[in-house]
Parts: C-alpha cells; sequence; structure tokens
C-alpha cells in the first residue's frame, strides 16, 4: 500500500506540472511590462502581450473587447495579435501627478476576458538594460558594455498616411541604423536558444549587476545579434496583407528554423549597406491598416507606424 501511495503522488506531482502547447484555441493575456521616469518628470509605461498560441492569430477592434482606460478606449493598443510572447510592443505616457492611479487594459478573446493593471509602483520600475534582459538581448548577456547601448535610428521615408488600391503593392522605404554598433553583430543563431545558454563569446553575468535586473534561467528566450528591420500589421487584417520580401519575425518564436531571432538556426541577413530597407506590402481587402516598422539591434528596438487606407 505505502508503494502505491508513493506511485501516486509522484503521478500527481508531475502532472500537475506538465506544460502543455497549443496552436491554437487559447486567448491573448495583455502584459505591463513596467514604467520609468522621463526628464520632464512625466513617466513611460510599456506594455506587450502574451498568446498563448503558436499559430492562432487575433484581430481585436478597438471597443469593448480591446480598450484601455480611463482615457481610452483606444491608447495605441494593437488589434492585430499574433503569436506567443510580444513584449514592450507599445507605450503609454502619463503625467508627473499620475501618483496611485492606475491604467486597465481589458483584452477579449475566445470569450475570455483578461485585465492587467498597469501602476507607477515600485516593483514595476525598468530601465533599459531590464529591457535588454526581458527581450533576451545578446543572447541573454548582462555585460556592463550593454549599460550604455542605444536604441537604432529609425525613420521611413513618405507620409504617415498612405492611400493605395486593393491588390497594388506599397513601396515601403525605411532608414534604419545602429549608431553605437552595440551589441556587437554575431548573425547566426546558437544551439539552444534559451535563456539558461549563453551565446558563444558572450560574457558571463556581471557581478556588479543586481540580481534582481537577471531574469530567471530558462525563462527568456535568446535574441540572436544582428542588426535588422521588419515590417508588421499593427492593426488591421494580416491575413489579408503579404510584404515582400517575407519579412523576419518580430515575436518569440523559438522553434527550429522559424525565421525568428530567437530560433536555432536562424541567420540573420546582411543589412543594406545604405542603411536603405526597402518591401512592398499588398493588401487583399480594403479597409484601414496600420503598419509598423520594427528595427531592433536584437536588445532595444525602434517603432515607426505608417497607416494607409486601401480601397478598390
Amino acid at each position: 500500500m505505502l508503494a502505491l501511495l508513493a506511485v501516486l503522488v509522484c503521478f500527481q506531482a508531475a502532472g500537475a506540472q506538465t506544460r502543455y502547447s497549443y496552436s491554437r484555441g487559447q486567448s491573448v493575456s495583455p502584459a505591463y511590462e513596467g514604467w520609468w521616469r522621463n526628464e520632464d518628470g512625466s513617466f513611460t509605461l510599456f506594455f506587450g502581450y502574451m498568446n498563448t498560441n503558436w499559430l492562432e492569430e487575433f484581430d481585436v477592434p478597438i471597443g469593448p473587447d480591446n480598450n484601455i482606460e480611463p482615457g481610452g478606449p483606444d491608447q495605441g493598443q494593437p488589434t492585430h495579435f499574433y503569436p506567443r510572447r510580444n513584449p514592450f510592443l507599445f507605450t503609454i505616457r502619463v503625467p508627473a501627478d499620475f501618483g496611485n492611479k492606475e491604467l486597465v487594459w481589458t483584452l477579449t478573446t475566445h470569450g475570455k476576458t483578461e485585465r492587467v493593471y498597469a501602476s507607477l509602483k515600485g516593483d514595476y520600475n525598468v530601465d533599459p538594460q531590464v529591457i535588454q534582459l526581458e527581450v533576451g538581448g545578446d543572447g541573454g548577456s548582462q555585460r556592463h558594455e550593454l549599460r550604455t547601448n542605444v536604441p537604432p535610428d529609425l525613420k521611413v521615408e513618405g507620409n504617415r498616411q498612405q492611400t493605395v488600391k486593393v491588390g497594388e503593392p506599397l513601396k515601403l522605404v525605411a532608414f534604419a541604423s545602429d549608431p553605437d554598433g552595440l551589441p556587437e553583430q554575431k548573425r547566426r543563431a546558437p544551439r539552444g536558444g534559451r535563456g539558461g545558454a549563453r551565446a558563444p563569446g558572450a560574457a558571463r553575468p556581471d557581478p556588479a549587476i543586481p540580481a534582481a535586473y537577471i531574469p530567471p534561467p530558462g525563462t527568456v528566450p535568446n535574441s540572436l545579434n544582428g542588426f535588422r528591420l521588419s515590417w508588421i500589421v499593427y492593426r488591421g487584417k494580416a491575413a489579408a496583407v503579404t510584404f515582400s520580401p517575407e519579412q523576419l519575425k518580430t515575436w518569440e518564436d523559438t522553434r527550429v528554423y522559424a525565421n525568428s531571432p530567437w530560433s536555432p538556426g536562424t541567420i540573420i541577413p546582411e543589412p543594406p549597406p545604405d542603411g536603405q530597407w526597402v518591401a512592398q506590402a499588398t493588401f487583399q481587402e480594403p479597409g484601414t491598416y496600420v503598419l509598423r516598422a520594427i528595427a531592433s539591434d536584437s536588445a532595444l528596438f525602434t517603432y515607426y507606424n505608417v497607416t494607409v487606407s486601401v480601397t478598390r
């Protein structure tokens, strides 16, 4: 009887620790990433999300199922949700006297409503070093040099408001560069791709960095070094938009050869020598879309939005 009881206890413990992987059918959870203080005394709040699915994407218009209050419902959040983890995706600036107030992002997918509460509590205070670690920048390195890393420079040619017809390619020309060359460029993914393994040549953790800055091993995928720029659909039906050439993923797809900087086997393409990134977007359905250019040095990133009105 004691032996049977021991086997039963072990089986239940193993079952409680089982993690399931889903292609579709699960909900999206909004995420509050933290805040920092700006030079003028105001605060910037950072948001992202976690789509538990590996394949299913969602389009959730601004409204009862996708709102941020007070002051909303529209405060710049996405309406298209890619799979898996998409951290530090947008920001909201609040005044210096925000105090103990909260912003609440409510998101409903598959009939399940989830909320995240954004406040200025001390535990949520972040800085660029924390952001780099949370996205697995420089292969998960905690090198002291990265404390001075600055985000990429980015601008897009033309107006932020564009009009195009269904089936007519829209040319997108972005100019992006890495002003400080940090992190150094290693364009092939290391084996493993998880936070517990360092990229070849990466320094060991800097003992001068407080432990609170270092995420638990294995919980954060490593981002492959390599300066890159990708276009995504930030608002609008992504299934109706085709980019040429195919864009490197900006979400944390850790599957092997998944065209993602977080994927083992991925090789980051060399950036254009003149810093000019050219792509085309073709729309199959009319509507209003927001396309977003994301320039990343693997650790920090810069966004640029273009709104496109698509007519017949």
